[in-house]
């Protein structure tokens, strides 16, 4: 079960940051002012539901990777501390930031300064989740066709 919640979060946060990413970089580029204020907003109150699922995607992640050894292990668990050092600092700050600015129609200097970190931090923090995704497929496939991980050693 933990699994299945592990790998439904982590495809939702994907799809979720995907569609944030997507909807600015479109309204930015083509729409209108109002429709770029009305993604800001609801990018914001999407955020109530993202940051969970990425605090169960690492839960869950951390949970069933223990301290195993397996290089798919250890590069999941070395790009999470950026994924979540990424989101919590930049993405979540900057959204917030910039749906406030939109609502006032500030669409300055400081704000599109801010939109194009958030891109970036966005298409990094995306980057760094299709990654993992894919490892994670990497160790299903390996445990599905009777493949052991290998586990730390115990000295007892």
């Amino acid at each position: 079960m933990k699994r299945q919640i592990h790998a439904t979060a982590s495809v939702l946060a994907a799809l979720f940051l995907a569609t944030f990413w997507t909807s600015t970089l479109v309204t930015e580029l083509f729409l209108s002012a109002a429709a770029v204020t009305e993604v800001k907003q609801l990018i914001a109150y999407a955020l109530m539901v993202f940051v969970p699922l990425m605090g169960i995607t690492a839960g869950t992640g951390f949970s069933m990777g223990g301290k195993g050894r397996h290089p798919l292990l250890v590069s999941k668990r070395r790009r999470m501390p950026f994924i979540g050092i990424n989101g919590l600092l930049i993405l979540v700050p900057s959204a917030l930031f910039l749906a406030v600015r939109a609502k006032a129609g500030q669409f300055d200097g400081v704000f599109y300064s801010v939109q194009a970190l958030e891109l970036i931090a966005g298409a990094v923090n995306l980057t760094l989740i299709g990654l993992n995704i894919r490892d994670g497929f990497q160790l299903s496939r390996l445990r599905h066709t009777g493949q052991t991980l290998p586990q730390r050693k115990s000295i007892i």
